[in-house]
């Protein structure tokens, strides 16, 4: 499928509720195809965006999904052999590709391709690089942004945008460059579909544990994809971490690092948090570049900002839209998103699910409220977090609120017993340290049990990467229901 092959077809995508697969399922309804999806359960926000864009969702997985037969089917890299669409899909010998595949040869080819990969904050980064492209584009209609982000962008409210292609101009799709694999039949991760001209990488960390080993594992993937920039590209890079610099050693392409290090080619200087806004010097090979300011709070964000800045200053974006763009920053849903405030209580999404994003989360919101009482909300959902492999790390990290809630783990029939995460044993070591903490078996019970502890002033903040029981609705409702 490419786009010198381009009839309207009828496209399937199995797992279409994960945040890339139904971006791209906007993006070919956008083409002009006609465009189905299935998925097991769906919940906001891609279930929001689907109905949106009147794409129709089908529930559960069925054989009765592929009737009429469809032109071409999208496997998402959730899906595995056993999947009944998937098994017919392979008996009947409909055509099938990946989802970065597929977005290769249908949007990238001809394009300028940025990639932002790391383990931590790729969305909240490529995000910020999307609205700064965009507001260049208010004077430059060549920086005219392209993208694909795996979250919604508060600025844009999509998590997609493909512009009109222009006769001559090589423009740029900004990317979210993922370190999961592929799909069941490509087991290498999603960014090496992605053929980067220039990119960022922000930390490289052990993650994904039912995927990658070790962190040499993780390692060696984020390498090759250093290995993929060409001669003429960049890649900007974060100082702060050894396992970033052992990757980018061998770089081909001219390497910026960027960081707080006296010799960052892209430093922040005299950062500061006001609240929740951030403000910062960035200094760029010695002279100052740009004051900026960014209504975010955390040192996080800020790093995040600076890459951001960094990489379009190199692809010729000028310093006023950049600091224009940061100032006017919105975040991403599920990014330090207020999602209620009910009697004096703030309640506050984010979707940290690795110890070090849940430690920097923490982080910001004991910056963006001073002196009010922090609670921890804690799922452990995702594939390493429900591993014993972070235990002492989460802890640490949990340590940093006054009070943590945690949930059972989620389907932890799906994880060997001898590498299973028990959050009793992170509840035990942090009430040794005089620390107020609690496990309960899902939101339900969560919510029955704090709300009727919780008192003006106090901040809670949810954990998860996923849809934590509807956890995000009841809490406000149970609170507000005690007025």
């Amino acid at each position: 499928m490419t786009k010198t092959n381009q009839g309207s077809k009828h496209i399937h995508l199995i797992g279409i509720c994960g945040t890339a697969m139904a971006s791209l399922a906007g993006m070919l309804q956008a083409r002009g195809h006609r465009i189905t999806g299935s998925d097991a359960a769906a919940y906001p926000p891609m279930s929001d965006v689907l109905a949106g864009l009147g794409i129709p969702l089908m529930q559960p997985y069925a054989e009765s999904n592929l009737t009429p037969r469809p032109d071409l089917v999208i496997v998402g890299n959730a899906i595995s052999r056993g999947n009944v669409e998937l098994e017919f899909v392979l008996d009947a010998r409909i055509p099938f590709m990946s989802m970065a595949a597929v977005l290769h040869d249908e949007f990238l080819l001809g394009r300028e391709s940025l990639v932002v990969a790391g383990t931590h904050g790729k969305t909240t980064t490529t995000s910020m690089l999307a609205w700064i492209y965009e507001v260049a584009s208010r004077t430059q209609p060549k920086f005219a942004p392209s993208f694909l982000i795996g979250g919604v962008a508060e600025n844009f409210g999509t998590s997609f945008m493909v512009r009109p292609e222009i006769d001559g101009v090589r423009q740029p799709f900004l990317l979210e460059g993922d370190e999961y694999d592929t799909a069941f039949f490509d087991k290498g991760p999603k960014f090496l579909h992605y053929f980067p001209d220039a990119a960022i990488l922000t930390h490289v960390e052990f993650d994904h544990a039912d995927i990658y080993v070790d962190l040499a594992a993780v390692k060696t993937a984020f390498k090759r994809l250093v290995n993929l920039i060409p001669r003429r590209g960049r890649l900007v890079a974060f100082d702060g971490s050894e396992n970033v610099s052992e990757c980018v050693a061998r770089a081909f392409c001219a390497v910026e690092r960027y960081g707080f290090q006296p010799d960052s080619y892209w430093r922040l200087t005299d950062l500061r948090h006001e609240g929740t806004e951030s403000r910062w010097t960035l200094v760029r090979g010695g002279t100052a570049f740009a004051e900026l300011r960014l209504p975010m709070a955390g040192e996080h964000n800020a790093l995040n900002a600076t890459a951001a800045a960094a990489l379009a200053a190199g692809q010729g974006v000028p310093a006023a839209a950049i600091v224009e763009a940061l100032a006017t920053f919105r975040s991403v849903k599920r990014r330090l998103e207020v999602r209620a405030e009910v009697n004096g209580v703030t309640i506050i999404e984010d979707f940290a699910h690795h110890p070090t994003a849940i430690r920097e989360t923490l982080r910001a919101l004991r910056t963006a409220y001073p002196g009010r009482r922090l609670w921890a909300v804690l799922e452990p959902r995702s594939n390493t977090l429900r591993r014993n492999v972070f235990e002492h790390e989460l802890v640490e990290s949990l340590a940093l609120a006054d009070r943590s809630v945690l949930a059972e783990i989620f389907k932890s029939e799906a994880i060997p017993a001898g590498v299973r995460l028990h959050p009793e044993n992170v509840v035990a070591a942090l009430r040794a340290r005089g620390l107020e903490s609690a496990v309960y078996a899902d939101a339900d019970a969560i919510v029955a049990a704090i709300a009727p502890q919780l008192r003006k002033g106090d901040v809670v903040a949810i954990l998860s990467n996923g849809g934590f029981g509807g956890i995000y609705e009841k809490l406000p409702k149970a609170i507000a229901g005690q007025s």
